[in-house]
């Protein structure tokens, strides 16, 4: 009866404690702003399949970040996006923004544990396709925080050419 919860309990990282630090000297990563892999960036953000948009983060300094979705032909929504003409959404490219941007934000100590939601989107603008096989790089800017309101600049690129942009606001909250 057990088998199950213990298989997905393998998979799955670690619960975050609001008052123990985070494992794996992830603090530390972190505030030395070093590149985090999948298991870092599920410590702090909420998300998981299929809606996780950020596969790795390589670089973070001071209120910028840099980070990678590999977007595979295995991504559950090309089966209906679209049936012989795979194209990763739109949407789903200002997703990936406001993930990262969640990530900057919920890199501060006094942030951890909580949880960024995604406010509204300005300015957004959709220059090419993302298909199966691209690397999306996803730049982001924290420009403004205000309390616990935060606006961001985020920019999709796939080979060095932008294929999406847009300013995003979120909320910090409690988790």
């Amino acid at each position: 009866m057990r088998k199950p919860l213990v298989a997905a309990q393998t998979f799955a990282p670690p619960p975050l404690s609001k008052t123990a630090p985070l494992a794996d000297g992830l603090e530390e990563v972190i505030a030395q702003g070093g590149a985090m892999d999948i298991h870092a960036v599920m410590r702090i953000l909420p998300h998981r399949y299929p809606f996780l948009m950020v596969d790795r983060v390589t670089k973070i300094e001071g209120n910028h970040i840099l980070a990678i979705k590999t977007v595979t032909i295995n991504e559950p929504y090309f089966q209906g996006h679209f049936p012989g003409h795979p194209i990763m959404p739109g949407v789903l490219q200002l997703e990936a923004m406001a993930q990262a941007a969640g990530i900057l934000m919920l890199k501060n100590a006094e942030n951890l544990g909580r949880i960024a939601y995604f406010m509204s989107a300005e300015d957004v603008r959709w220059r090419k396709p993302v298909q199966p096989g691209d690397v999306l790089v996803i730049d982001v800017e924290l420009t403004k925080m205000r309390g616990m309101i935060g606006k961001a600049k985020g920019v999709c690129k796939v080979g060095g050419e932008v294929v999406s942009e847009a300013q995003v606001t979120f909320m910090l909250r409690d988790a």
